[in-house]
């Protein structure tokens, strides 16, 4: 029977669920039930999946240590893919120490590989990398290969580092032709499509293009004065200026922007800025406030001048005034781009995500349903969302990670 139990085993390594259900379908020792809730991980049944791993976790003796450790591994794997992120971090923590203790390395990687997935999931890129670093390279198994190049790919991409994230992928196509895993090749690929798809709009002097994420990471190096809608920030090299606080403030500098190097009106900056249909005196001394923040705030890179019909902006020592905005204009844009990535995801975990309050996340899934931009399925805690992708649309690699320390 302990050699049925080997076959399965061999079957999951080799991406064959199919194959290992055969083999202990009908057994519920505890192996078997612990490979069955594998297999139907692998398959889709997630529900069923994490209750056949918590049944074999409780029927593993109070020796099986290392065992019921490698059940906890698989259980916030299906947390992770199900974008359960509130599912508990020190748990899994604890089943790799017991992993490490134990000399299972190669699980005790995979546990690591899943706990920086999930970092790289919530934009904490600096731990996601040093859980990287601590864990041991090799010998590991081609799957364990292929998920630890993902993850270093999806870090290079946040950084805009294009040139590291394609050797990852390089790394990642390599040892999935060696494992013959079709969900991990596709999974590669996948990814590798994120860097031959436009990830941003570049506005500038009155037109627009589409911006490839190498093309991005040359404007972040350039010397041109660059307003960034990803990040509602001014910024030039390393020097950058946040205006995420002030939404009025970041307004005026993108439509001053996207006029340069020509003036604008002070009726389209206060139609633009304080979206106002009907134009008045108390507009025209907010603007004259507003204006006035701004060009505090842009000291250190540009001034702006008072014109005939309005204000122009000035940069000090760039020749070039950039609009960096996002392929999509949308109100809602971050939510839709976490979802774009086709799982299902509550409102809890895109707050976690997002860094924002879980009311604001269901306030604007509620205002997307209403579009028919979203559909959700389930009721109460097990409510989910999805959205099918949109067309030229970055993937969640691309969030929420800055394109500058500052």
């Amino acid at each position: 029977m302990e050699s049925l139990i080997t076959a399965a085993a061999r079957a999951l390594e080799a991406g064959d669920p199919l194959g290992a259900l055969n083999r202990v379908a009908l057994r519920n020792d505890a192996p078997s039930l612990a490979l069955r809730g594998i297999a139907m991980a692998q398959l889709g049944d997630l529900a069923r999946a994490k209750t056949l791993l918590r049944s074999a976790a409780r029927a593993f003796g109070p020796r099986e240590a290392v065992a019921r450790a490698r059940c906890v591994v698989a259980e916030a794997e299906i947390a992770l893919v199900s974008r359960d992120l509130s599912w508990p971090v020190k748990t899994l923590a604890a089943a790799r120490a017991t992993l490490e203790h134990h000399g299972d390395l190669a699980n005790a990687a995979h546990a690591g590989h899943i706990e920086a997935r999930r970092l790289l999931l919530v934009g904490r890129l600096d731990e996601a990398e040093r859980t990287l670093a601590e864990l041991v390279t090799c010998p590991l198994p081609p799957a364990s290969q292929i998920v630890r190049e993902l993850v270093r790919a999806g870090i290079a991409i946040r950084r805009l580092k294009t040139k590291d994230a394609r050797a990852a992928l390089s790394n990642a196509a390599r040892a999935a032709r060696q494992a013959g895993i079709a969900a991990l090749a596709a999974e590669v690929e996948s990814t590798r499509r994120v860097l031959d798809t436009p990830a941003a709009r570049l506005i500038a002097r009155g037109e627009e293009r589409p911006l490839l994420l190498d093309q991005v990471e040359e404007l972040a190096a350039s010397g041109a004065l660059v307003v960034d809608t990803f990040h509602h920030a001014v910024r030039q090299r390393s020097t950058v200026i946040s205006l995420g606080t002030r939404p009025v403030l970041f307004a005026l500098a993108r439509i001053l922007a996207q006029a340069w190097p020509a003036d604008v009106s002070r009726e389209a900056l206060m139609s633009g800025a304080f979206q106002a249909r009907h134009v008045d005196d108390s507009h025209r001394a907010r603007l004259r406030v507003e204006i006035g923040r701004l060009r505090a705030k842009l000291e250190p890179l540009a001034e702006i001048s008072a014109t005939r019909q309005g204000f122009a902006l000035s940069p000090h020592k760039s020749q070039e005034v950039l609009v960096l905005a996002r392929p999509v204009e949308e109100k809602h844009a971050n939510v839709l781009a976490f979802l774009s990535d086709g799982e299902p995801w509550s409102s809890s975990a895109l707050a976690l995500a997002l860094g924002t309050s879980a009311r604001t996340v269901q306030r604007a899934l509620d205002e997307l349903a209403r579009a028919s931009k979203v559909q959700s399925f389930g009721h109460g805690r097990a409510r989910r969302w999805m959205s099918p992708p949109v067309p030229g649309f970055p993937t969640g690699l691309l969030l929420p990670g800055p394109l500058l320390k500052t």
